[in-house]
């Protein structure tokens, strides 16, 4: 696969364009100006304040058309281009930013952090304009720069400032990563623990330390995100979903989701593309 980079303005002109599918299977950094909107797997945003979103290859998003007549940039990138070249993992494709399952990683922004950010957007512009050799490890730089100033805001955010926070957040990136990688084929805690060399127990007990759901609860959201994908964004039948999420018993299926999400499949269908004809 090649090497792949990209840049997009989000204004009223562009956001349709940037709702198109061809940027689905691209990794992505979405700097939005306040006033903006955003649907990101379900849930919307509507920005007080400038925002940066990161936004993986199975995350689905939507930008409301009348509400970004702000100026913004859509970044996309595959794995070939930056992951590959990047062995720092705090700030590489598998970091936090990209690989927490208890939150969309949306980061929020300061006056004055927002214009650092325009300021390397339009760097990345103009080395788009351009076409001299050392335009791709520049873009590749210039990526980090933003990644890593995103990953400082945010760890300032949510008060990373201790070394053993910041383990216990590491902790939580892998699991979430082998979670992202393995939640079709394992659907147990103890599965999840083996890959981590903890027992069960502690795995739970390093997940709630703050509040957090448990184990169990992260898988059975995250196969319960990809049901609702796969019947939002799919025509598969309820028993193909259920069989692509790794349950062979579509009764099975049925009932654990509706007892997540208080409905049944097809209802979570009716109701999504109904709310679509309303909009």
């Amino acid at each position: 696969m090649s090497k792949e980079f990209g840049i997009l303005p989000v204004d009223a002109a562009a956001s349709t364009q940037a709702n198109d599918a061809f940027y689905q299977p691209y990794i992505k950094v979405l700097y939005l100006k306040k006033g903006s909107q955003v649907t990101i797997d379900f849930s919307t945003y509507k920005l007080k304040d400038d925002a940066l979103f990161f936004i993986n290859m199975s995350q689905w998003y939507q930008l409301a058309i009348d509400n970004n007549k702000n100026s913004g940039a859509l970044i996309y990138y595959n794995r070939d281009f930056y992951c590959v070249e990047i062995h720092d993992r705090e700030v590489s494709c598998d970091g936090i930013l990209y690989n927490n399952v208890y939150e969309i990683p949306i980061v929020y922004l300061t006056r004055k952090q927002s214009e650092s950010v325009q300021h390397i957007i339009e760097e990345i512009v103009e080395e788009v304009k351009s076409y001299g050799d050392p335009m791709e490890e520049m873009l590749r730089v210039l990526l980090k720069q933003l990644i890593i100033k995103a990953t400082r805001i945010w760890k300032t955010e949510h008060a990373v400032n201790s070394e053993e926070v910041q383990t216990d957040i590491e902790f939580i990136r892998q699991f979430s990563r082998l979670v992202d990688l393995h939640f079709k084929s394992i659907h147990v805690v103890a599965g999840y623990a083996d890959m981590l060399s903890v027992s069960p127990k502690v795995l739970h007990k390093r997940l709630t330390k703050y509040g957090h759901d448990g184990p169990n609860e992260v898988i059975k959201k995250r196969i319960i995100l990809e049901a609702k994908r796969l019947l939002a964004h799919t025509a598969l039948n309820v028993k193909e979903i259920g069989y692509s999420l790794g349950y062979d018993d579509p009764a099975y299926f049925v009932r654990l989701f509706t007892k997540q999400t208080g409905i049944s499949p097809l209802e979570f269908r009716k109701n999504y593309y109904e709310g679509k004809r309303t909009k």
